[in-house]
């Protein structure tokens, strides 16, 4: 196994009592999740989510550190009380060797894309996606009559972006585009998961190639017409709400307000595409059965069931992730809710889908990570420097970051076997 072994004698002797876990009874499926944690979540996963399900089901959400302690305390020991564990993909990566291959669950209607990236790289189905969150783009309805002629909402290019945030400008007599640079704003995000995913189908290996420079320099050209007031916004909500801007991009959480106070005036849509696809950064969280589990049928069992339609939109209700299958959505969930869930469902299950996941193995280096991509932003947009000297300059801090915290590739980057190169 990948993962890193710990004493098991102390962790066993004590019962398990360090991680403050109730023992579930032998007919039950103990569902161990780092998901659903607060107090009301937990509380509807038990009612509402699992209610429906044949047979008995224990939920026990956890924090990170005692949910891994006590999964690799029973992996390493060669059985355990564990049926399923939920958490997001890049906890689920270093378990891959403790996992039972899902491949013969019903998977109907979850997302291709999602379930390739629950195979861990291997031809087994090491996890099932259970639930996403993401960014999307956001619009005043007022803005599509300014959409470049023959582009489709849902299928809109960076080129196509550039041409709707120039028209909105010439219209109104100032940039309608805005974008989250303030100090607060997500906007690393975008340039790990869109931007570079969608023009070098990479977020760190190709940090410094030509198809990079050609990145930044779309990214020059569409800031032309982006409203200048952007280097201090955080949540895009607020300008869309006041009209200062028509058209946004931001998490799906900071985009909430505009559309629950305005449902009729706003709509939500997928990112652009560029040459290598329709990069996007989901958050997404899987289900697994580690090899250890005392019912390996019922566990497999409740994997199905939590990949339900009906189950999905249940857990939406429930922890405001949303569903991994096409649904239907129906008409009494928050106005946010059904216009995100549109754009999510269009963009994640796009032919030309291309996730850029969140940093895998980074540790403490998460900040200094994050900063080189606002770096070079503020150097090559907001400060004019020449793209290709701040690239080969940023890139040197990205490799040592790299190496540093020794941590392999995560995609749209192909698996390394060492620290993520930096070519």
């Amino acid at each position: 196994m990948i993962f890193k072994k710990v004493a098991l004698a102390s962790v066993l002797a004590s019962g398990l009592s360090t991680v403050g876990i109730q023992h579930a009874a032998a007919q039950d499926v103990l569902f161990w999740s780092t998901q659903a944690n607060p107090v009301e979540e937990a509380q509807a996963m038990r009612e509402s989510v699992l209610s429906g399900f044949e047979g008995e089901v224990d939920f026990q959400p956890s924090e990170t550190g005692p949910w891994l302690t006590r999964l690799q305390a029973e992996m390493e020991a060669g059985s355990g009380k564990i049926g399923v564990i939920g958490s997001l993909h890049g906890n689920l990566i270093s378990l891959g060797d403790g996992m039972a291959d899902l491949s013969d669950v019903s998977a109907d209607g979850v997302n291709g894309t999602f379930l390739e990236l629950g195979k861990l790289g291997t031809s087994e189905q090491k996890y099932m996606p259970w639930m996403q969150a993401t960014y999307v783009m956001a619009a005043n309805k007022k803005a599509l009559e300014h959409l470049p002629e023959g582009a489709d909402i849902n299928a809109l290019t960076y080129d196509h972006l550039v041409d709707w945030a120039k028209n909105m400008a010439d219209a109104s007599g100032s940039p309608k585009f805005g974008f989250p640079a303030g100090p607060k704003g997500l906007k690393h995000r975008f340039f790990q998961g869109y931007l570079y995913p969608s023009f070098t189908n990479s977020m760190v290996s190709k940090f410094r190639s030509a198809e990079a420079e050609g990145a930044w320099n779309k990214f020059k050209e569409l800031w032309e017409y982006t409203h200048p007031a952007s280097t201090g916004y955080s949540f895009m909500q607020e300008q869309l709400l006041t009209e200062e801007v028509w058209v946004a991009f931001d998490h799906t959480s900071r985009l909430a307000d505009a559309f629950n106070e305005r449902p009729d005036d706003f709509i939500a849509f997928p990112a652009p595409a560029g040459p290598t696809g329709r990069g996007f950064m989901p958050v997404v969280v899987g289900i697994a059965v580690p090899n250890t589990a005392p019912d390996m049928e019922a566990a497999k069992n409740l994997v199905s069931y939590l990949v339900k339609p009906e189950t999905q939109i249940e857990t939406l209700k429930a922890t405001n992730f949303f569903p991994v299958v096409d649904v239907t959505l129906p008409d009494d969930m928050p106005a946010a809710v059904r216009i995100n869930g549109a754009a999510i469902a269009a963009m994640s299950g796009s032919a030309d889908a291309n996730p850029g996941l969140l940093p895998v193995g980074l540790g403490d280096l998460g900040g200094k990570f994050n900063a080189v991509y606002v770096d070079a932003f503020e150097r090559i947009v907001l400060g004019g420097q020449d793209v290709r000297e701040v690239l080969d300059d940023q890139a040197d801090t990205l490799r040592s970051i790299m190496e540093e915290a020794g941590a392999p590739c995560w995609a749209p980057d192909p698996a390394s076997s060492g620290p993520c190169p930096v070519e």
